[in-house]
């Protein structure tokens, strides 16, 4: 048993302060915040996290949803996922979002889990989670134990010889792909992440996920107005079984088309090949004014995976990514299918 005390900050700022006085890099050393625990409560007791401190933000106001000035939305970072996924402006203006959400975990996972702490999750590579053998992400200069080891689950682009696990989220994958924007707050005020800068690629340091600061606080995710995607958007997840299992490869695809049914815009980011959601814009810039067809989504395909390579047992991954991207912007193409084969309530 790892002892750590628990608080309950009644502001943004209390909370900040709390996180700021649990300091230090090192996981044993810090502070962390707790939100519906769905992710940090398993780490803790397998002792692979030991925060010496839980600050509790369920009392904040930070779990609203809400339409903003400029035609986008914001989705509060205790908003549930389920709450998310089911909201009404959601549902209508970001299905793509929406399927990302309940293609993830298992209904009553998505009832507890927040916006934030989905943004915060860990990998889930059997070697992080077995503290018998020796990660770099786990700590830091010990090595990695997929490398050589078993990778069937592991990264295909991105990775460095610290570390080849991937990101397990795919709410984020669509968040990726619609360009959201994380708005944080720390100990110098509040300041915006553009998501594609807020998690990171393992480098030499793998033991970090994102760019947030141990005391900052996520408040909320701004989505850009993007009503122009939503009638040709799909989220393709290939995984091995239909329900709670994380993805092999997954694709947010995207589509706006112009009069003439020529590509205005597209978008396509990939889960399940990286540390973090992977998408390459230039790749997407050389379908514009294009057709769709086939022909063209395999360029693209092609050069969104390109200097991809396999561990070995993952090298299917290098054909099913292809693959997947393709089928999924067909799926995009052919129009947004909206009715879903799950029904929850929302929290």
């Amino acid at each position: 048993m790892n002892p750590f005390t628990y608080q309950r900050p009644d502001t943004i700022a209390q909370a900040v302060t709390l996180l700021l006085r649990g300091g230090g890099d090192a996981q044993a050393d810090q502070a962390r915040p707790i939100a519906g625990g769905t992710n940090l409560l398993d780490l803790m007791k397998l002792g692979i996290m030991r925060p010496r401190m839980l600050a509790d933000l369920n009392g904040l106001p930070m779990s609203g949803i809400s339409l903003r000035k400029d035609g986008g939305l914001s989705l509060g970072a205790l908003a549930r996922n389920a709450a998310t996924a089911y909201h009404p402006e959601v549902e209508r203006r970001y299905p793509l979002l929406a399927a990302a959400i309940l293609a993830g975990a298992s209904p009553q996972i998505r009832n507890m889990a927040s916006n934030g702490g989905n943004l915060l999750q860990r990998t889930r590579c059997t070697y992080f989670y077995d503290r018998a053998t020796p990660c770099n992400k786990r700590e830091p200069g010990t090595g990695c134990s997929a490398i050589g080891g078993l990778t069937k689950y592991h990264a295909i682009l991105g990775v460095s010889d610290a570390c080849i696990a991937t990101h397990p989220s795919d709410m984020c994958v669509a968040l990726r792909a619609l360009d959201a924007v994380v708005q944080v707050v720390g100990p110098e005020g509040e300041r915006s992440i553009a998501f594609e800068d807020f998690h990171r690629l393992p480098g030499e340091t793998p033991q970090f996920d994102t760019h947030l600061a141990p005391d900052e606080v996520i408040t909320r995710i701004d989505l850009p107005q993007a009503d122009a995607l939503a009638g040709h958007s799909s989220y393709l997840k290939i995984r091995e079984r239909l329900s709670y299992a994380f993805a092999l490869v997954s694709v947010a695809a995207a589509l706006d088309l112009g009069p003439a049914g020529e590509i205005r815009d597209v978008r396509v980011a990939l889960g399940g090949v990286a540390h973090k959601p992977w998408r390459v814009r230039e790749a997407e810039q050389a379908l514009i004014g294009g057709a769709p067809s086939a022909t063209a989504f395999e360029g693209l395909a092609e050069a969104v995976l390109d200097g991809a390579r396999g561990q070995g047992q993952n090298d299917f991954k290098l054909t099913m990514a292809r693959r997947a991207v393709v089928r999924a912007l067909e799926l995009a193409h052919a129009g947004t299918v909206r009715n879903r084969s799950t029904v929850e309530e929302p929290a």
